[in-house]
C-alpha cells in the first residue's frame, strides 16, 4: 500500500473519501485547485442516514452540536398550511434536519481529516492522468507553475458537475436540463411567522418560494424565475418576490449571497473505469429538490471507501469494486426520479393543475402513515441494495431487514481502523468458529440480533449482506467466502 490513492476536490464527498480511507490506514492524498475552502452557505442539508455514517466515522458530533435541528418541513399557500411534515417519527436516533452550511461542513470535515495526519493540498490541479492496470499516473499543477507526476494507486474524482476527471475519461453525463431558472438569496428574514427552525414552501400562482433556515433569523430563500432568465437578484427583487408569494409582512436584509441556478438531471452509467472512480456531483447531479444532493456524494464516498480500504489491504478480492457502482447508480437513479418528480409538481403552471395538487396534497398528508413514510424516505434510511451482487439469502419469516437493507448495530463496539464485517446473533460456538474462520473480514464481538431466530451480517457501511435462520450458517459462510481473499492469494501478492 506505498502508492496513495489520490481524491480530486475537497468539498464534502472528497473529504469524506479522504478521511474514511486514512481512517483504515490507506494512504490517501487529496488536492484542491483552491486557495481556501468555501466560504459559502451552498449545501445546507444534512438528512439523518448520512448523520448516521458520519457518526459511525467518529464525527458526528461536531455536526449534531452546531448545526440547526429542524423538526418538521411544511408546505403553505399563503397563511394557509396545506400540509406539515414531523420528522420527529423518522427511525433513527438522528430524528431530524441538520441544517448546517456547507462552509462549517468542510470545517468540521477538515479537522477530522487532520486527525488521520492528513492535510488537503490547495491550489493544486490535475492537468492530465493515464489509467492503467496497475495504477494512475497523474500530472498535478502547483501554484508557481511546477509540474509533478505522481504514480497513485487509485483516482477518485470528487470534483463536481463540471467534472475534469469524468471529462478526461470521455464518460457521457446523460439526462437533461430543465428549462427554468432560480434564484436564491441568503438573508437575514423578520416577520415569517413560522417556527425557526422549520423548513418552509409557500405555492403561489406565479411560482413557489421556499426558506430554509440557516441560523437564528437567517434563512437561504429559493424562488422559480417562471420564464425570466437567469440572472443574479437583486435584495428588491427577492423582497418583491416574498412579498408576492409569501404569507405576507416579511422583510428581508443584509443578503450575505445573492446567486442563480439552472437545473440539471443526468448521471453518468458507470461509475467506474479502470482504476478511476466518480463520486458526488461527478457522477450525479440533480434537482436541489428534497435537498439529497450532498447526502448523495457522501453517501458515495462511504460506500466506496470500506471496499477500496479492503481491497488495499489485501483482506478481499478485487471483484469488490465492482458492486460500487451498481449500487450506488442504482440510489442515483432512484434520487433523480424523486428529485424530478417534486420539481415538477412545485412547478406546475396551469391553475387547475395548481388547484388539483392543493386539494390532493392537503388531503395525502393529513394521514399520518403517508407523513411518516415521507418523512423515512426523505431521510435516506430507506435507501437499499436489494439489486447488489453482494447480496445472499434471504432468511423467511425473520423479523428485521433484509439483504441490501440498513441495519443499525447493537451491543457491539465499533473498530474505527479497520473496516469490519459484523455478525448480528445469538451467542454460540458456531458463531465463534466463524469469526475465528474470517477473522480478517469479521469483527471480534458479536452484535445482538433484531430477532433471536436469525443471522444477520452486516458490511461496514451498515448494510445487510446476508441473513440466514439460526443454526444455518452456510449462506453467512458463503458471503463472506465470496468477499474475502484467500491467503495463499495474499502471500503471493
Amino acid at each position: 500500500m506505498s502508492r496513495p490513492v489520490l481524491v480530486i476536490g475537497a468539498g464534502p464527498v472528497g473529504l469524506i473519501m479522504a478521511a474514511e480511507l486514512a481512517r483504515y490506514g490507506v494512504p490517501v492524498r487529496v488536492i484542491d485547485k483552491l486557495r481556501a475552502r468555501t466560504t459559502q452557505s451552498r449545501a445546507l442539508a444534512i438528512w439523518p442516514r448520512t448523520l448516521e455514517l458520519l457518526d459511525a466515522a467518529g464525527c458526528g458530533s461536531a455536526f449534531a452540536a452546531n448545526g440547526l435541528h429542524a423538526k418538521a418541513v411544511s408546505i403553505h399557500v399563503g397563511n394557509s398550511t396545506l400540509a406539515r411534515i414531523p420528522l420527529g417519527t423518522i427511525a433513527s436516533s438522528f430524528n431530524y434536519l441538520l441544517m448546517i452550511p456547507q462552509s462549517e461542513t468542510e470545517r468540521f470535515l477538515e479537522d477530522h481529516l487532520r486527525i488521520f495526519g492528513v492535510l488537503v493540498e490547495r491550489e493544486i490541479e490535475l492537468t492530465d492522468f493515464v489509467n492503467r492496470d496497475d495504477g494512475v499516473s497523474c500530472t498535478l499543477l502547483h501554484a508557481g507553475g511546477r509540474l509533478e507526476t505522481l504514480d497513485a494507486g487509485w483516482l477518485i474524482g470528487c470534483d463536481g458537475a463540471h467534472s475534469f476527471v469524468r471529462s478526461r475519461l470521455r464518460l457521457e453525463f446523460e439526462g437533461e436540463t430543465l428549462p427554468i431558472g432560480f434564484v436564491l438569496a441568503d438573508v437575514h428574514v423578520a416577520g415569517l411567522a413560522i417556527p425557526p427552525d422549520e423548513p418552509a414552501i409557500f405555492w403561489h400562482p406565479d411560482g413557489a418560494v421556499m426558506f430554509f433556515p440557516i441560523s437564528r433569523e437567517r434563512y437561504r430563500i429559493i424562488a422559480d424565475l417562471g420564464s425570466v432568465p437567469l440572472h443574479v437578484p437583486d435584495l428588491a427583487e427577492m423582497q418583491a418576490i416574498v412579498d408576492r408569494r409569501g404569507p405576507g409582512g416579511i422583510t428581508l436584509s443584509d443578503p450575505v449571497w445573492l446567486s442563480d441556478f439552472g437545473v440539471n438531471e443526468r448521471k453518468v452509467r458507470d461509475y467506474r473505469k479502470g482504476r478511476v472512480f466518480l463520486a458526488g456531483d461527478a457522477a450525479h447531479i440533480h434537482s436541489p429538490a428534497g435537498g439529497q444532493g450532498m447526502n448523495m456524494g457522501m453517501q458515495d464516498a462511504f460506500n466506496l471507501a470500506w471496499k477500496l480500504a479492503l481491497g488495499e489491504r489485501q483482506e478481499a478480492r478485487p471483484s469488490l469494486l465492482e458492486s460500487y457502482s451498481i449500487e450506488r447508480s442504482g440510489v442515483a437513479q432512484q434520487v433523480l426520479s424523486d428529485s424530478g418528480r417534486m420539481t415538477r409538481v412545485v412547478l406546475l403552471k396551469s391553475h387547475l393543475a395548481q388547484k388539483v395538487r392543493n386539494l390532493v396534497v392537503k388531503q395525502i398528508f393529513s394521514i399520518p402513515v403517508i407523513r411518516r413514510a415521507i418523512a423515512n424516505r426523505l431521510s435516506g434510511i430507506m435507501i437499499h441494495y436489494s439489486d447488489s451482487p453482494l447480496n445472499v439469502g434471504a432468511a423467511p419469516r425473520l423479523r428485521g431487514p433484509t439483504p441490501g437493507e440498513r441495519l443499525i448495530l447493537r451491543g457491539c463496539s465499533e473498530q474505527n481502523d479497520s473496516p469490519r464485517f459484523a455478525i448480528a446473533a445469538k451467542d454460540s460456538a458456531e458463531a465463534r468458529a466463524m469469526i475465528t474462520r474470517h477473522s480478517s473480514l469479521l469483527m471480534a464481538k458479536m452484535c445482538l440480533p433484531p430477532d433471536e431466530n436469525g443471522i444477520w451480517l452486516v458490511r461496514p457501511d451498515g448494510y445487510v449482506a446476508a441473513t440466514a435462520k439460526s443454526g444455518n450458517w452456510v449462506p453467512i459462510d458463503m458471503a463472506l467466502n465470496g468477499i474475502t481473499l484467500k491467503a495463499s492469494t495474499r502471500m503471493m501478492n
